[in-house]
C-alpha cells in the first residue's frame, strides 16, 4: 500500500524525523491560506499522486510571492499529471502540499528496502540525490552505498557513520546525519513497511538534515497491525478493479494484453503469464484467487477480468490442493451463464477431484475448451485471442 508524500512525512514527524513544515490544499484559495499561515517568502508547491518525478512532470513549483502559489496551485489542481512512473495515462492531481521553502546546501538520496537474495533489510545512501536514482544504480552503481543490517543486532551508530562518510558528511552533520537514518530504519521496522525512500535527502547551510521529500510503502499483509496506515488509504489513486477485488480476497492486477488469466496462486499466476508470453500472447491481468476460492469468488473473478474491453480469450489454470477441481468448475459454469461469457474460454485443471471437474464442464452444455497441460493451455489461448480456429 502507498500513501502520499505528506502522509509519509506526518508518520516521520512521529519519529522524529525532521520534514519542513507544510499543509495540504485542495482548491487555490486553500493554498494561499496554508502559504500565509506558514509565513515567509518562498513555499513550494507539490502535486501528491501515488508516483515519482513530479518535478520533471510539472507537478513542483517554487513561488517567491503568494500571488504565485494561487498561480500554481491552481494550474496543479485538476492537472493530469504525467511522468515515468505513471505511465503515458498519467494520474489526476487532486490536491497539493504547499511547504515553506529551504536553503539548500546538498542533495542525497536515502532508502531503505528488504534485500530478498539476502533475507536482510538494507539501507542505501548516495550523494547524486534529487535526480532519477534508477539512473544513477544503472550507469554508475559505485556511488550508492549499500548496508545490510543484522536483524539480530538491528540499526547501530555505525551503520550510520559508515553511511555518512560514504556520502561525504563530516563533523556534526554527519551525527545530525546518523540520528536520521536510525529514526528512519526505526520508522521501516516499526510500521511494517516494504520501502522508505526520500530523494532528496538534503543539507541545508545552517546543517540542518531534512527530508524534501518522502515515499513510503507498506506491506498489505501487515496492514491489520497499523489501523492508522490503513485509514491513509486513497481509493483515488488505486485501481476501481484492484480495489473491489480486495474485498473479495481477490489479488487483482490490470495488465496491458488481452488474454485474461485466472489462477490459484501466484507463482502459478506468474508462470502462466510467462507462457502465455513465450507463445507470442500477452496476459491482460495478474489474478489469483488464492487457495480457499468458492464459487462466489470465482464469479467474482470472471467478472472482474471481464471488465476489462481488451479481453478477447480467458485462461484459467488451477491446481487443486485445498481448492478442489469441482468447485472450480461450478464457479466457472456459474460465472459464464450469469454473465453471458462471449469470449473463449480455455480451461486446464489438475489435482484434487481433477476428473469429477472436467466432468462437470463436459456436461455443462457450454463452449469451453479443455487444455491437456499449461502448454496446451497457452497456445489454445493464444490462438483464440487472435480470433482463430
Amino acid at each position: 500500500m502507498n500513501v502520499h508524500e505528506y502522509q509519509a512525512k506526518q508518520l516521520m514527524k512521529e519519529f522524529d524525523i525532521n520534514v519542513l513544515e507544510g499543509a495540504i490544499a485542495k482548491t487555490s484559495a486553500e493554498a494561499v491560506d496554508v502559504a500565509k499561515k506558514l509565513g515567509g517568502n518562498v513555499w513550494v508547491v507539490k502535486a501528491q499522486i501515488h508516483a515519482g518525478g513530479r518535478g520533471k512532470g510539472g507537478g513542483v513549483k517554487l513561488a517567491k510571492s503568494l500571488d504565485e502559489v494561487e498561480k500554481y496551485a491552481k494550474e496543479i489542481i485538476g492537472m493530469t499529471l504525467v511522468t515515468h512512473q505513471t505511465g503515458p495515462e498519467g494520474k489526476k492531481v487532486n490536491q497539493v502540499l504547499i511547504e515553506s521553502g529551504c536553503d539548500i546546501e546538498h542533495e542525497y538520496y536515502a532508502g531503505i528496502v528488504l534485500d530478498r537474495a539476502k533475507g536482510r533489510i538494507t539501507f542505501m545512501a548516495s550523494a547524486e540525490g534529487g535526480v532519477n536514482i534508477e539512473e544513477v544504480a544503472e550507469k554508475t552503481p559505485e556511488k550508492i552505498i549499500k548496508v545490510s543490517i543484522d536483524p539480530s543486532v538491528g540499526f547501530t551508530p555505525f551503520i550510520g557513520r559508515k553511511l555518512g562518510y560514504g556520502i561525504g558528511l563530516e563533523g556534526e552533520t554527519l551525527k545530525k546525519a546518523t540520528k536520521f537514518f536510525n529514526s528512519l530504519y526505526q520508522l521501516y521496522v516499526s510500521k511494517d513497511c516494504s520501502v522508505a525512500e526520500i530523494n532528496p535527502l538534503v543539507t541545508t547551510k545552517t546543517g540542518d538534515v531534512i527530508a524534501l521529500d518522502a515515499k513510503l510503502n507498506f506491506d498489505e499483509n501487515a496492514l491489520f497491525r497499523h489501523p492508522d496506515i490503513e485509514a491513509m488509504r486513497d481509493p483515488t489513486e488505486e485501481s476501481p478493479s484492484e480495489l473491489e477485488a480486495s474485498k473479495y480476497g481477490l489479488s487483482y492486477i490490470s495488465l496491458d494484453g488481452n488474454i485474461g488469466c485466472l489462477v490459484n496462486g501466484a507463482g502459478l499466476a506468474m508462470g502462466t503469464m510467462d507462457i502465455i508470453k513465450l507463445h507470442g500472447g500477452e496476459p491482460a491481468n495478474f489474478l489469483d484467487v488464492g487457495g480457499g476460492a468458492t464459487k462466489e469468488t470465482v464469479e467474482k473473478a470472471f467478472s472482474l477480468i471481464l471488465e476489462d474491453e481488451k479481453v478477447k480469450a480467458i485462461l484459467v489454470n488451477i491446481f487443486g490442493g485445498i481448492m478442489k477441481c469441482d468447485i472450480i468448475a461450478e464457479g466457472i459454469i456459474a460465472a459464464a451463464k450469469s454473465l453471458e461469457l462471449k469470449v473463449p474460454l480455455i480451461v486446464r485443471l489438475e489435482g484434487t477431484n481433477v476428473g469429477l471437474g472436467k466432468k462437470i464442464l463436459s456436461e455443462s452444455g457450454l463452449a469451453i475448451t479443455a487444455a491437456n497441460d499449461l502448454g496446451d493451455a497457452a497456445i489454445k489461448a493464444v490462438s483464440a485471442a487472435k480470433g482463430e480456429a
